[in-house]
């Protein structure tokens, strides 16, 4: 086996990630807006958004995991858990800790989305455009692929891309809806069916 197979799954996993949360990210700005009103929207899109935020963690773990089992740079719990404490391109670590942090808050407050306050869980949604930008920033520091061709014309189109969404997203606002009180809206349902 080539013993630098660890730290090509640590770039691969990283960018997969990477793209993962960006297709997840305009997919959600997408689905925030008028492109699909709410009462004609398929259960298929929130799902294909809840995937890529799915496969976001999924590859971010690989990454992490990657990490630890390459021996070229020392990174164990703390290097990967705790912001500043990797003594390799610090500041930039740091950035994708904060990043990995603010993605799990993410998809646990959308795991508990119904058990929690709305605006709770619209706050904690929001910092999806932190951790987005916090991940670049991360790939762009701390990455060794940065002078590539390739890498750099990903990173142009993804940050084009959630650039574009957002502006979409902020000229195309859906009115905000009041939360009715749950008992009251399956009394409603119930009795519009």
């Amino acid at each position: 086996m080539n013993p630098q197979i660890w730290w090509y799954l640590t770039r691969a996993s990283g960018i997969v990630a990477w793209l993962m949360l960006t297709a997840s990210v305009i997919w959600g700005i997408v689905l925030s807006t008028k492109a699909f009103p709410e009462h004609r929207r398929p259960a298929w899109l929130l799902d294909l958004h809840r995937w890529l935020g799915g496969l976001a963690v999924s590859f971010t773990a690989l990454h992490l995991g990657a990490l630890v089992a390459d021996n070229y740079v020392h990174f164990g719990p703390a290097e990967l858990l705790i912001p500043f404490a990797s003594p390799w391109r610090t500041g930039a670590v740091a950035l994708g800790v904060v990043a990995m942090w603010l993605l799990v808050a993410v998809e646990a407050t959308s795991l508990a989305m119904k058990r929690i306050p709305r605006r709770y869980w619209r706050w904690v949604h929001l910092s999806s455009y932190a951790v987005f930008l916090l991940t670049s920033l991360h790939a762009a520091f701390a990455g060794t692929d940065t002078a590539h061709w390739l890498y750099q014309g990903t990173a142009v189109a993804t940050i084009v891309a959630v650039m574009v969404a957002t502006i979409y997203r902020l000229t195309h606002r859906r009115a905000p809806r009041r939360a009715a009180p749950r008992g009251r809206a399956r009394v409603v349902s119930e009795t519009t069916s």
